[in-house]
């Protein structure tokens, strides 16, 4: 019984019918393994998909790093158009008659009668200086010169009576020569003490500040009980400034180019921001006829008549020339110029690439100017606003809206 029933069981162990079949062994197998190779091939295409996208998006950031790097500039054509008859140029007013006073002698002021903006007439008192030592020696002097005129009264009866004696021979030649000349040497003490008198006396009347013109007080630097030092071994002190405004200088720095059209007599026209519409007219009075080496230009001084007083000393104002009309070879705006070390220079754009050439400016109007027409033609694109870095050769992209030249 037990032997029958071990070799039930060994028989039920190796029963072919719980063993799968080799058909689902090699299914299972194939199954794998295709999944697998799906799964690799996608991997694959997504790898080599990443890496074409990746070098596609470096290649086109390098291309656009290289356009971005490419500057682009605006560019104007020469203008064959004239330039203006009329020139603007800033100017600075000063007072027709500008100047300060000082006291003539020391002492302690004792009075003022005007302050800033007071408007003084020639010969008006502006001031009182109170000196009481040079009061002293001036009535020194006087009582010396009286010594001095008694002395010589004496001398000259003595000197009379020994000429007369002398005709009698009472009294030598020697004596008489003594006494003539006693009175001469008395007669040039009094003539000195004369002269210190004088002096002392011009002294004195600069006690009195007077107004050396028509004007406006602009400057009061003192006040009652200063003390006045008018030595020679001092610095002075300015009392007052006057200012004569009834007409007004104006200085204008004109360009070289514009020198030789600046006429003495001519009329010239002057604007204030702070009057505007409002015009002034003034004549051109000189120039410096020279020069100037540093700046290049002409300093004319032009002459307005200003009864009103509109125009303030050291105003900035703009002065109007006119000038005859030019034919202009070629203009630019200034804003094209390149300041170099080598000479003046202009941006220009040929073949995508920039060219610097140099041009020689024959007028300066302003806002534009004129060059010879042997260094531009029309036709060349000019670079507006140039950057101070550009240089020979560089590459550049011309802006799709070039503007014309004025």
């Amino acid at each position: 019984m037990s032997s029958a029933s071990n070799t039930e069981m060994n028989t039920a162990t190796h029963n072919p019918s719980h063993t799968p079949p080799p058909s689902e062994k090699r299914g299972f197998s194939t199954g794998v393994w295709i999944a697998l190779a799906v799964v690799a091939i996608v991997l694959v295409i997504v790898i080599v998909f990443g890496i074409a996208s990746r070098s596609a998006a470096e290649h086109a950031l390098e291309k656009h790093t290289q356009a971005a790097a490419i500057l682009t500039v605006n560019v104007v054509h020469p203008s064959t158009a004239p330039l203006t008859p009329e020139i603007s140029l800033p100017g600075n007013t000063q007072a027709y008659i500008d100047t300060p006073i000082y006291a003539r002698t020391s002492g302690y002021l004792q009075h003022w009668y005007f302050d800033i903006g007071a408007h003084v007439r020639k010969g008006q008192l502006m001031a009182t200086i109170e000196t009481p030592e040079l009061d002293q020696q001036l009535q020194v002097a006087e009582a010396d010169l009286k010594s001095a005129q008694a002395n010589l009264d004496l001398a000259n009866t003595t000197a009379a009576r020994y000429i007369n004696l002398l005709k009698t021979n009472s009294v030598s030649r020697q004596e008489t020569d003594q006494a003539t000349g006693d009175a001469a040497a008395k007669k040039a003490a009094v003539d000195a003490a004369m002269a210190n008198v004088r002096r002392l006396q011009q002294l004195q009347s600069f006690e009195k500040v007077y107004a050396p013109f028509d004007g406006i007080v602009t400057v009061r630097n003192t006040d009652v009980g200063a003390l006045i030092d008018a030595g020679s071994g001092s610095t002075p002190r300015e009392l007052f400034h006057v200012a004569a405004i009834g007409r007004i200088r104006v200085y204008v720095p004109v360009p070289e180019a514009y020198a030789s059209d600046i006429k003495n007599g001519s009329t010239a026209t002057l604007t204030l921001d702070q009057y505007p519409g409002q015009v002034f007219t003034g004549t051109i009075a000189r120039n410096s006829n020279m020069i100037d080496s540093a700046s290049r230009t002409l300093n004319v001084e032009v002459d307005v008549d200003n009864p009103k007083g509109l125009l303030l000393p050291g105003a900035y104002v703009f002065v109007h020339f006119k000038v005859p009309e030019r034919i202009a070879n070629l203009t630019v705006p200034s804003n094209t110029l390149l300041f170099r070390s080598e000479g003046l220079r202009v941006g220009v754009v040929r073949d995508g690439k920039v060219a610097l050439v140099p041009i020689t400016i024959t007028h300066d109007g302003g806002q534009v100017v004129e060059v010879a027409a042997s260094d531009l033609k029309p036709s060349d694109e000019v670079i507006l606003d140039p950057s101070d870095s550009i240089i020979e050769g560089q590459q550049v992209h011309v802006s799709e809206h070039p503007q014309a030249g004025e």
